[in-house]
């Protein structure tokens, strides 16, 4: 347990970020998600939708954080791929 003002300030603040990056890395899975299960549903207008809509969600991971910049562009460029495989 915190013993200091300082610590225990630091653990609030900890406890805050860890929330708002679970829900970042949250978010951004589904956004993922969408993409995969248009692509298994053979729907490639709904595909490409989520994909515009998965990206700028991914980079913003990358901006703030919570995401290396290399598992963006690999995420994107995997999903890419299975787009124009429909």
């Amino acid at each position: 347990m915190a013993n200091s003002a300082s610590a225990r300030k630091r653990a609030r603040q900890s406890e805050r970020n860890r929330q708002a990056n679970a829900a970042q890395r949250s978010y951004v899975r589904t956004m993922i998600k969408k993409v995969v299960n248009a692509v298994k549903a053979g729907d490639r207008t709904a595909a490409e939708a989520a994909y515009k809509q998965a990206v700028p969600a991914i980079d913003r991971s990358v901006s703030k954080g919570i995401m290396h910049a290399n598992k963006a562009s690999r995420h994107k460029s995997r999903l890419n791929a299975h787009i124009r495989g429909l």
